[in-house]
């Protein structure tokens, strides 16, 4: 009698195998997309925090507009600016800083329910 298995065993452990993935792969999509919109929100309190600084420094006030070109300067962002690089939302959303004393926002904001929002967090 020859050893091996059976075509029914094999059948099952490819079912269970497919039963793990099925339950697996949306908890790690839900999980890498939570992650992407955290990282986003830590990249508005940075960009946030170097307008808020620049402002300061130059005694700007609030409601003034922030240079345009804020984001893509290195005299802001880089070696010499007030973030070592610029911030890049991980899920391909563009930054706007705002004027000074409002929130930079994200061009992807609340629109990825249920996830994580891409706005600044509260407090």
């Amino acid at each position: 009698m020859k050893k091996g298995f059976t075509l029914v065993e094999i059948m099952i452990v490819v079912a269970i195998i497919g039963i793990l993935i099925a339950i697996a792969v949306p908890g790690f999509l839900r999980a890498r997309e939570n992650s992407r919109g955290q990282a986003c929100q830590e990249n508005l309190t940075k960009i946030d925090g170097a307008k808020e600084q620049w402002a300061l420094e130059w005694k700007i006030s609030n409601g003034t507009a922030s240079p345009s070109n804020f984001l893509s300067d290195t005299n802001y962002f880089g070696p010499n600016g007030y973030v070592k690089k610029e911030p890049k939302c991980p899920s391909g959303g563009t930054y706007t800083c705002n004027p000074i004393g409002t929130d930079p926002t994200c061009s992807i904001g609340s629109s990825n329910a249920p996830f994580i929002p891409h706005i600044m967090p509260k407090g």
